[in-house]
């Protein structure tokens, strides 16, 4: 190789460190300054191995006799810091290889960038899983607060719309004593059994196509026909309240705390929106959860009080006994009725 070739390539390589090496034996012929900063001067014939104590030689030699160059990396310690230092070796005359010109270049700020960028993507991918979670327990916390039909019309307009419903039925139930047993024992004790209680009773909505809407303190209110039309949500009203009651029976035989209901039938209209903005709720308001809430005091504990108005449609299926008429306020002088299992289910809840 020509002096003015390898002043050339020395040109070409400002900033990076070069050195020249015997093809025989590896001993240096030629290095420049940035090499030496990076690995100390090397003493003439000194061999390769001597200066870059981490090159693997035996590589070296295999990746130069196959293919003419290798290409690597290795490690140095500066003072207080490690550089990466990518290597190329590569012969300076391709037919006689009696020399190779090693080409050294700093690189430890492309692979800190590497690593950063890294650190990123993967604080990035974990940032999002994280998102992912939350926006799954936030979709589940809204689906507790209203029907899964307003939940999607809410998460894609950022309202919903109040809605009208001409025939709906609503279940009612309160708990006979609530007052004093919250006052007698401690709140982890009466959070921990409503919650037990209501859990269950929300199972047993959702078999008959019931909605719980809300529950307020001991209080708990579930409406049929909305937001989708049933035509039987007077019977699905029925059947939840006295496999209520049912429950609360059995419930009563095995734990230490018993508990009774009283729970009144509402049947009518009602008008189902998300109220608020920041503390939003579903709620339902009308006729229909007027009727069950006065009906419900009306109730003796563990009975279902209904309107007479629901007779038709629950004789087949419920045994009804007629109360006669009472004023009820704001709906007048009504007929009432009171509601418990038929033979049929009777004999399937184990009665008979």
């Amino acid at each position: 190789m020509s002096i003015t070739a390898i002043n050339q390539q020395l040109l070409r390589a400002i900033g990076v460190g070069i050195a020249v090496v015997r093809g025989d034996d590896f001993q240096f012929v030629f290095s420049n300054a940035p090499f030496a900063d990076w690995f100390g001067k090397p003493d003439p014939g000194s061999p390769l191995q001597d200066v870059l104590h981490d090159i693997d030689m035996d590589g070296v030699r295999a990746a130069l006799d196959q293919t003419g160059r290798y290409s690597g990396e290795i490690s140095v310690k500066l003072k207080r810091r490690t550089l990466v230092i990518a290597l190329s070796i590569s012969g300076a005359d391709e037919e006689t290889n009696d020399l190779f010109v090693v080409e050294c270049q700093n690189i430890t700020r492309i692979r800190e960038l590497e690593s950063m960028i890294d650190s990123y993507s993967s604080m990035v991918e974990r940032n999002t899983r994280e998102l992912e979670r939350e926006k799954e327990r936030v979709e589940r916390l809204l689906l507790n607060l209203m029907p899964r039909t307003v939940y999607e019309e809410f998460k894609t307009f950022g309202v919903v719309t109040p809605q009208l419903y001409e025939s709906v039925s609503v279940v009612m139930l309160d708990f006979v004593d609530f007052t004093r047993f919250s006052t007698n024992h401690d709140p982890t004790v009466t959070l921990g059994e409503l919650n037990d209680i209501f859990t269950a009773f929300d199972r047993i909505a959702e078999q008959f196509g019931c909605e719980r809407i809300k529950t307020i303190g001991d209080a708990y209110l579930a409406v049929a026909g909305m937001p989708e039309p049933s035509p039987d949500h007077m019977r699905a009203v029925a059947n939840c309240a006295v496999r209520f009651i049912r429950y609360l029976e059995r419930r009563n035989q095995s734990h230490q705390y018993k508990w009774e209901a009283r729970i009144g039938l509402g049947t009518g209209s009602a008008v189902g929106s998300v109220v608020g903005i920041q503390k939003y709720v579903y709620d339902v308001f009308g006729s229909a959860v007027n009727l069950a809430a006065r009906l419900q005091a009306f109730a003796n504990p563990m009975c279902v009080v209904a309107p007479d108005s629901m007779k038709e449609f629950l004789v087949e299926e419920f045994h009804l006994d007629d109360l006669g008429k009472q004023e009820i306020r704001s709906f007048g002088e009504m007929r009432l009725m009171r509601i418990s299992p038929g033979i049929e289910l009777a004999r399937k809840a184990g009665r008979f």
